[in-house]
């Protein structure tokens, strides 16, 4: 379990960083790696707690962290 947990950190930081450089965001580098920690524990849990997510942990890790920048950003955004 916590071999899991750190691989999850690990490929939500690396999404999170790729994602900034690429420009695919533009949040700030600190800002889109804790974006996507945030969105991979959350799905970790799930997963932990009922059983719902992707067949690997590290598909659901980056399955989340892509949703995680995808909907937090554009949800805090004001509208002009």
């Amino acid at each position: 379990m916590f071999p899991v947990l750190m691989g999850t950190i690990i490929i939500a930081g690396i999404v999170g960083y790729a994602c900034e450089r690429t420009k695919f965001t533009q949040n700030g580098y600190l800002q889109s790696i804790i974006i996507c920690i945030g969105g991979a524990f959350l799905a970790y849990f799930i997963r932990l707690m009922f059983g719902i997510g992707l067949s690997s942990p590290g598909l659901n890790a980056i399955a989340a962290s892509f949703g995680a920048l995808i909907i937090v950003p554009t949800h805090w955004r004001k509208k002009q």
